[in-house]
């Protein structure tokens, strides 16, 4: 922030998610709010898209650093907030070291905003820290939110006069926490990907949360009494907000046109019943399960529900559509169960819908006495102990064979 820059509000975005279509129009209001907004994001700004995938994140690193002021982690592109520039954007309290408890980010940054001395600090949520692959949070753990921000209090109490939390936990898990912490002034929720974004008050806690994928975002202020906050599109003021960018971010319009006429590949005729509709992911990831099975020649198929996302199918299936449906790069393995779940079905979907979200599988119900399934290698290391053999065939592949029906024409 520079020194002639006076902040009187923190502007919020979350889960965002690589969304740089259209050439990011969002960005443009950003730059302009810069100007007297302390600007904010609650994590995930990383994958989901084509852009990501093709761009490794490089795009998305640069308007972090160009616009943000202050980051707090998500579970997506979790790696990326150890580059030591996004390093020292990046602020969490209770993602720590597992040997030595130490933690792994900055847990508070301070500044001014509207003449208050206001404490900014970010939480990851247990559950979300979870589903961080486990070969990016090797040594690391997540301690229980309430406790680590309930320390954080009691050693800054005296500095500051607010407290802002940036947390990537999910809006209900956000109600718990202004429960646990009444000292919390504002509570910017991610994570969820829901359409309640609130302004809701617990006690004399403000919690909201911006649209997801660029759409939209929160905002928050000091009023007489306690904080006060909205939400908002960023297409309600599209017509008045400039597209100008700073000059370290001039080139991303340019590079974002670049992947996109490499995501306007067309990749085959898209099969009826996908075509002109809007994708159901669990539909098409139960057809997708039970064409595995027979394709393949297993016994069973276990796949969850989150390692696909949704998107309007046209005629054509384009590169870009499916990087949008499956954007986490996936691939297919063989994975062991383990012993104690072999003959109890509903424990072993139980443990892995915990850990992972909803499944399909197939056939459905599993048969008894499993000693292996098919399935992604996330939800493998995940729920299954990694104990894997690879089939030689991507997520990706699947899916386009099956939405094309093997045209690649």
């Amino acid at each position: 922030m520079t020194a002639s820059r006076t902040v009187h509000r923190i502007l919020a975005t979350t889960d965002v998610h690589s969304a740089l279509g259209a050439g990011a129009s969002f960005l443009g209001h950003l730059h302009e709010a810069r100007s007297d907004s302390l600007l904010v994001d609650c994590g995930d700004f990383f994958e989901g898209t084509g852009y990501y995938r093709l761009g490794r994140g490089a795009l998305e690193r640069d308007v972090l650093l160009g616009l943000y002021d202050v980051i707090a982690p998500g579970n997506h592109g979790w790696a990326h907030y150890f580059e030591p520039a996004l390093h020292q954007r990046t602020v969490c309290a209770n993602a720590v070291d597992d040997p030595t408890g130490n933690p792994l980010f900055r847990r508070l940054h301070v500044v001014e905003i509207g003449g208050r001395r206001t404490a900014v600090t970010g939480v990851i949520g247990l559950q979300a820290f979870g589903s961080i692959p486990i070969s990016q949070r090797m040594g690391q753990r997540a301690v229980d939110p309430v406790k680590a921000l309930r320390e954080l209090m009691l050693a800054h109490h005296h500095e500051v006069d607010s407290w802002v939390l940036l947390s990537h936990s999910g809006f209900e898990e956000d109600l718990g926490l202004a429960e646990a912490c009444p000292f919390l002034d504002a509570i910017f929720a991610g994570h969820c990907h829901s359409d309640h974004t609130g302004p809701t008050h617990i006690g004399s806690t403000l919690i909201l949360k911006g649209r997801e994928l660029g759409v939209g975002y929160a905002v928050a202020t000091h009023a007489p009494d306690r904080w006060a906050g909205r939400t908002a599109l960023f297409s309600d003021t599209a017509d008045t907000t400039p597209s100008v960018l700073p000059p370290e971010l001039a080139s991303v319009r340019d590079r974002i046109a670049a992947l996109d006429a490499q995501l306007a590949e067309p990749l085959g005729q898209i099969a009826e019943p996908y075509r002109n509709e809007q994708l159901d992911r669990r539909a098409l990831a139960q057809n997708l399960a039970d064409r595995l099975r027979s394709g393949l020649g297993r016994d069973a198929v276990v796949l969850n529900e989150t390692a696909l996302r949704t998107t309007v199918l046209g005629e054509i299936l384009t590169t870009g559509d499916l990087l949008a449906i499956e954007p986490f790069a996936n691939s297919l393995v063989e994975a062991c169960i383990a012993p104690a779940h072999r003959h109890d079905t509903e424990a072993l979907l139980s443990h892995l819908t915990e850990r992972v979200g909803p499944l399909v599988t197939s056939p459905d119900p599993l048969p008894s006495g499993l000693t292996s399934v098919l399935t992604t290698d996330y939800l493998a290391d995940s729920g299954l102990g990694g104990r894997t053999r690879p089939v030689g065939l991507s997520l990706g592949s699947a899916i386009r064979s099956t939405l094309t029906n093997g045209d690649d024409q």
